[in-house]
């Protein structure tokens, strides 16, 4: 890989905490290549042009500047979340698609979808720090809380890899159902989610023995089997509810999380891929990337409340809270 080549000067350590989170929810748009940003009544407040197709979204440990994975510029960009603005841009990463930041804040792991590996970007330094092969098409990646593992899906090789930080190899090659896409991990570090598009499934792996250990089916009424295509997950912080993304399915699929059973299926929009809880739990945000809009859930009602329209195929969502 060439050197990369970062704008901006401030760095990370010099940008202080801010003490109040603003609740703004940030959307990114493939497509149009644009960020939305809603406030805390979730109404839209503006827009602003990002690299080109962003996908995934991140904000650095001190939530003042919003990291954005552009497929389309080969970059990984970062704006200051107050005022919107370009602060830095790393070049020559080889389609991003999503990634995690490790707790110590400054190591990016990211899926490099077209070159089949997951690269490690130092955010200090615009070094990369490590290379790991994998299948082909990484997708999802997720970091355990104590920055013992990177867990990283190939959807082509219908794996997930387990980097080993501390040791800086892939530990293991763990094989699950075809075409893993996404992750949660239980909030007591055990069980870990996948989900698995083409299979219509989101397996189980249990973290401690790196073995897959289940897997949750799903049925929601009016529905094919093929149009059943589970993406991105999330999870209370109690660990006893998920949602799961259902993808052509046009639903959104209710866990209760102890017994692993279907309790619920919300009708949300089009082609629901990316889903974030809002802080307090009240609130589930729904990306409809062929609906073009965010659908709000009440978690309580389990059910739609509003739809916003966004740009043109909506992918992450992340929250500052």
């Amino acid at each position: 890989m060439r050197a990369l080549i970062f704008a901006g000067l401030l760095l990370l350590a010099a940008t202080p905490a801010r003490a109040e989170r603003s609740g703004l929810v940030f959307v990114s748009n493939e497509r149009s290549s644009q960020i939305f940003v809603l406030d805390r009544n979730d109404v839209v407040v503006g827009s602003f042009a990002s690299c080109a197709r962003p996908r995934g979204l991140h904000f650095t440990k001190d939530h003042t500047q919003l990291i954005v994975a552009c497929g389309g510029d080969n970059t990984i960009a970062m704006y200051d979340v107050a005022t919107r603005k370009l602060v830095r841009r790393f070049r020559d990463v080889p389609d991003p698609e999503t990634f995690d930041l490790a707790p110590n804040g400054r190591d990016l792991y990211i899926s490099n979808e077209d070159s089949a590996e997951a690269t490690v970007l130092n955010l200090e330094t615009g070094e990369v720090t490590g290379h790991f092969p994998t299948g082909e098409e990484p997708e999802g990646v997720l970091i355990t809380p104590d920055g013992k593992f990177a867990f990283v899906a190939s959807e082509a090789g219908n794996l997930v890899h387990v980097i080993d930080i501390a040791a800086q190899v892939v530990k293991k090659d763990i094989f699950v159902s075809e075409r893993p896409r996404r992750f949660a991990l239980t909030p007591d570090g055990k069980s870990l989610w996948v989900s698995c598009e083409i299979a219509g499934v989101v397996d189980v792996i249990d973290v401690a023995s790196l073995t897959r250990t289940g897997s949750l089916s799903f049925a929601p009424r009016g529905m094919t089997r093929d149009e059943v295509t589970p993406v991105d997950i999330a999870m209370n912080r109690a660990g006893t509810r998920a949602w799961v993304a259902l993808g052509r399915a046009n639903n959104v699929a209710v866990i209760d999380v102890q017994r692993l059973e279907v309790i619920d299926y919300i009708l949300v929009g089009r082609r629901p891929w990316g889903l974030r809880l809002s802080g307090d739990e009240t609130k589930l945000y729904v990306a409809n990337g062929l609906s073009d809009d965010i659908a709000i859930v009440d978690v309580a009602r389990g059910k739609v409340v509003k739809a916003i329209p966004v740009g043109i195929i909506p992918y992450a969502i992340v929250i500052d809270e």
